[in-house]
This record gives structure tokens, sequence and C-alpha cells, in this order.
């Protein structure tokens, strides 16, 4: 009982829809970023040279991207509040989940063979089914009604 608890927790957790990135991919990451008071979005545009549990409320991607000649990654959990969009803007032909390897190249050996892909339909995400917008819809509570006592007549 205490597991099937865990797993409601865990799919509650969960985004409705998100876009299906793979390794090899070339993606724009929307992410919140708090400082103070105020909230923004910033943008991190690069490959994603790994993906971690899918299936799961955990799961997460790690993109990479060369920034003033330094190479710097950064893993997002996909389901995460704090990320508001992923975009994928190229989709290249891989034959491993982990490219690690990229970390070793620079330049022309860096490339990845690129695909012909459906941009719009990839980031499209399908619309969420009633079951779906039930779940996700904030729980309110009614009050009572409250019965009014009519107010003594004055004389």
């Amino acid at each position: 009982m205490s597991f099937e608890l865990i797993k409601m927790v865990n799919e509650a957790q969960k985004k409705a829809s998100v876009v299906d990135a793979r390794s090899g991919d070339t993606v724009r990451v929307h992410q919140k970023i708090k400082e103070g008071a105020k909230e923004r979005i910033q943008i991190f545009e690069g490959v994603v040279i790994r993906t971690d549990r899918k299936a799961s409320h955990t799961s997460r991607i790690t993109v990479r991207k060369i920034a003033s000649g330094v190479g710097v990654e950064k893993s997002f959990l996909i389901h995460s509040p704090l990320v508001e969009k992923i975009e994928i803007v190229r989709r290249a032909k891989v034959r491993r989940n982990y490219l690690s390897f990229l970390r070793n190249r620079s330049g022309k050996s860096a490339r990845l063979k690129g695909l012909n892909f459906d941009r719009e339909g990839v980031n499209t995400l399908p619309e969420p089914t009633i079951e779906e917008q039930i779940a996700e819809a904030p729980v309110v509570e009614a009050e009572a009604p409250v019965e009014e006592t009519p107010a003594p007549k004055a004389e």
C-alpha cells in the first residue's frame, strides 16, 4: 500500500506533457531564474549529451555548450517547475545515449550529422486529456452555507 501511495505522489509531480528530447538534439531550455523578488526566463542552448530515466518523474537531460571557448554542462530535471519549456532546434544521428566523447573534441570533429525532422510537430505538446486537467486542477474546499437567523423585529 505504501508503494502505491509513493507512486501516486510521484505521478502527481510529473508535467502533463513534455518534449521528447534525445541524445544528440540541440535544444533551447527556458529556465526560470529568481533574483531577489524578481523572476526572469533564461535560455540555455546546447547539445543534449545524456538522457536519464525518461519514464520517471526524475527524468533529466544534460546539455553541453561552448561559452567563450570553455565547455559548460548543465543538468535539467524535465519535470521541474523551474523548467518552463524545452524546444528542440536540431536533431542529429547518434548511436549511443551518453555522448561523453564530445568533451574531448572541438571544432569540426565535434560536429554531429544532422537529420531532417518536423520541428513544429516535435515542439508542439499534445493537449492534456480531461482526466489530466482534473488531476492538475487545484483542490478548493467549499465552505458550508451559513444560515442566517432573522433579526428580532423592533416594535
